[in-house]
């Protein structure tokens, strides 16, 4: 399905998961380490699996967002929350997978409604649309 690009950004890594990335404007600088559940080092760096839960988080919540200002089924309160916990590991085909929670906290929001928020924010968010079919992405209302 074409997209029409609207924002474009880039990112460089050298190194591994023991390396460096950056994005190419500067704003991004992150060394990068390998944690030891996955026989790294550990340390003060961070890794992809990081990044991508914050990016998800975020990204997630700009769609609650966009949704709610479409005239969805519940306004998002101004200390909403979600987060987004990333798994990875072996796959019993080979290779590697992740495994991803999504944990949203819509204070003061009645529950029906927020379900359906959170659904249809599924629909639209990038992320979601990304990962779909490809990675079990499991949502729950806190």
């Amino acid at each position: 399905m074409p997209v029409n690009v609207l924002y474009t950004t880039s990112a460089r890594a050298t190194g591994g998961r023991d390396g460096h990335s950056a994005t190419l404007d500067g704003k991004v600088d992150v060394k990068l380490t390998t944690p030891k559940e996955l026989g790294g080092a550990g340390g003060d760096g961070v890794n992809p699996e990081q990044l991508f839960a914050t990016g998800y988080a975020a990204c997630f919540l700009g769609a609650m967002k966009f949704v709610a200002s479409q005239g969805g089924p519940a306004k998002v309160p101004a200390d909403a929350s979600v987060t987004s916990t990333v798994g990875i590991g072996p796959r019993s085909e080979g290779g590697f997978g992740l495994a991803i929670a999504l944990a949203v906290s819509l204070p003061g929001v009645d529950r029906t409604a927020g379900e359906a928020l959170i659904a249809k924010a599924h629909e639209v968010c990038p992320y979601s649309n990304a990962t779909r079919n490809n990675i079990d992405v499991k949502l729950s209302l806190v």
